[in-house]
């Protein structure tokens, strides 16, 4: 609605993950990093956590644009499944053609296919979003994938993302044999206040082209005060504001708007 009148390309602070806007923080960054490095070298299993709207889906998605060629990928974000039900998810998401049937028929052929994959020297990641969600019998499925592998290499590699709730739910002592398979945990924490700052101008200036402020200093500060970091909050913030910018015709976002878009937003005063 208002992109004209800013002159924005596209909407700077979107809700949907998109890797166009990877903002390159020091933990965002290390977090894509330790994913590369656990995809190429086969590690098998990984867990990354972050509070919601912690930019965790953003560095997924910015990991398969960084996956060559060599790599196929599967991506998981219906999490209210059976282990059934995963198994054929998997199948689906990575293109094979598999026949119906019995959990263990349907894992049977997933064994078949990372083999062949190994044969061609290509390596497969299995992604799972929101992994919160997962029973703890459909987390132990998820172990029982971690088993194929060879004598010198997992046939898969598999990463799990989700809220720190996840982290509590592998502590149950029915997944002790899960978290021996774990290669690396990572937690991505919130921006800081220089972070929040740069996040917020990276983006208006990738949807832009341009170094234009947008917002005054004062607004920004209220902006970073209120989201404490958070990546999702303060998108909705700035959203909302640029919202209420365009229908005054004010072209600079001030700390009055600022205030009012606080004011009323139920996620902000419950985060604050």
């Amino acid at each position: 609605m208002y992109l004209n009148f800013y002159g924005f390309k596209e909407v700077p602070f979107n809700l949907t993950p998109n890797a166009h806007f990877f903002f390159e923080s020091d933990k965002h960054t290390e977090a894509l990093s330790v994913l590369l490095y656990a995809v190429n070298q086969r590690k098998g299993f990984v867990v990354m956590t972050g509070e919601i709207g912690s930019g965790k889906t953003t560095v997924c998605r910015t990991l398969l644009n960084h996956l060559d060629t060599s790599v196929e990928s599967a991506l998981i974000t219906n999490t209210h499944i059976s282990g059934k039900d995963l198994l054929a998810t998997i199948l689906e998401d990575l293109g094979v053609e598999y026949q119906p049937g019995s959990k263990a028929r349907l894992l049977s052929q997933l064994n078949h296919y990372l083999i062949c994959k190994l044969k061609e020297d290509k390596n497969v990641v299995l992604i799972i979003d929101e992994a919160q969600n997962l029973t703890p019998s459909v987390l132990e499925e998820i172990r029982m994938l971690s088993n194929l592998e060879t004598e010198q290499e997992k046939l898969i590699q598999i990463i799990i993302l989700g809220q720190p709730e996840l982290r509590k739910k592998l502590a149950l002592p029915r997944l002790e044999q899960l978290r021996q398979r774990i290669a690396v945990y990572y937690h991505l924490d919130p921006l800081t206040t220089e972070e929040a700052l740069n996040y917020i101008r990276h983006r208006l200036r990738v949807a832009s082209d341009s170094d234009n402020p947008y917002f005054s200093d004062e607004a920004l500060k209220l902006i970073v005060e209120f989201s404490k970091g958070v990546p999702r909050l303060i998108n909705q913030l700035c959203d909302s504001a640029l919202l209420i910018g365009y229908v005054r015709d004010k072209r600079l976002i001030d700390e009055e708007i600022m205030r009012e878009v606080i004011a009323d937003s139920p996620m902000v005063r419950i985060a604050a």
